[in-house]
């Protein structure tokens, strides 16, 4: 699925033998379609825009379920699935709201940032949910208690984008400069570490692989993969064109990687080709750290169980503002 600047959402149908075939054009909001994520096993999505409003569609008929007017105070700028019945998204000027699709409520709001809420993640574990700001920081938000449990220190730089890796033990923010922060769980104060190697590029997608690998999507249109602790370079991966990654998701198979970008076009990259490249060149590639502290960031324990102008600005110029993870 996709989310454009044009209020609609289409839906396609991908086939590795023939072209891509749109399925379903969905009318959704007055204003840009900013964030959209799949809901009720796939069988309905829910879209955020700017216009405030959130919207749940049958992705069978189009026809709309429920509609919530007036759900934010400002522009919705980011949404993300949290458990089968509960959502949660951020708007323009920093609050964060969990919504519970089934009584169409409000669950939980924080008013937990300065700036718009670039991205966020959950830990489905502990009940905390991650996001990342314009203003520089990292919060960590308890649903249980329904209060800010942690927020970082401010970042000189708007943190874009966010997954938790290695078992939950830690964090990683992509920034606006093209530093990777590193923090470790239950310190969010300040980050651990940082990687610079992709600077001065802003990384403004992450998608985790697994618990030792990322993919970043950055503004020159790079795709790459990188190791976290050792940190390093794996190698570039694709490149989409010379516009910014906006988003990056996997197939609901893992076999494809997508993208999109500000050329207004979604491709699809083969990800085993991709990653079978990237294994012909690990091997060439050395640890690249920039670690403050070695000892405190070195992953040698055995895995625990269990945007210059605001981004913003920037997303409101884009023709092709989000897609759905589990395309």
């Amino acid at each position: 699925m996709l989310g454009l600047i044009i209020l609609s959402c289409y839906r396609y149908r991908f086939n590795a033998d023939s072209s891509p075939q749109r399925l379903l054009e969905i009318h959704a909001h007055s204003e840009s379609c900013r964030a959209a994520r799949f809901i009720n096993d796939g069988h309905a999505i829910i879209t955020g825009s700017s216009d405030r409003s959130i919207l749940a569609t049958d992705l069978e008929t189009g026809s709309p379920i429920a509609r919530l007017e007036n759900a934010h105070e400002d522009a919705i700028f980011s949404l993300i699935n949290l458990t089968e019945s509960t959502v949660a998204t951020g708007d323009d000027q920093g609050c964060v709201k969990v919504w519970d699709t089934r009584q169409r409520s409000c669950c939980n709001s924080f008013n937990v940032h300065d700036d718009y809420v670039s991205d966020m993640t959950f830990a489905s574990d502990s009940m905390k949910l991650l996001s990342t700001s314009g203003d520089g920081t990292l919060s960590v938000c308890n649903l249980r208690t329904n209060k800010i449990q942690s927020q970082s220190e401010f970042s000189e730089e708007e943190l874009l984008s966010v997954v938790i890796m290695k078992n939950g033990r830690k964090v990683i923010c992509g920034s606006q400069n093209g530093t990777l922060l590193l923090y470790s769980w239950g310190f969010f104060k300040d980050c651990s570490d940082r990687f610079t190697a992709l600077s001065p590029n802003s990384i403004d997608s992450l998608l985790k692989l697994d618990e030792d690998r990322v993919i970043t999507g950055s503004e020159n249109g790079l795709i790459s993969l990188l190791g976290i602790l050792p940190n390093r370079v794996i190698q570039p991966l694709a490149e989409h064109s010379e516009y910014p990654i906006e988003c990056l998701a996997f197939s609901h198979d893992r076999k494809y990687l997508g993208s999109i970008s500000h050329d207004q076009l979604l491709k699809m990259w083969d990800l085993d080709d991709l990653l079978q490249n990237s294994g012909n060149a690990q091997n060439d590639q050395a640890p690249v750290s920039d670690s403050d502290s070695d000892a405190m960031d070195m992953d040698t324990k055995p895995p625990k169980s269990r945007k210059g102008a605001k981004r913003k600005n920037e997303h409101a110029n884009d023709a092709t503002s989000s897609f759905f993870a589990d395309l």
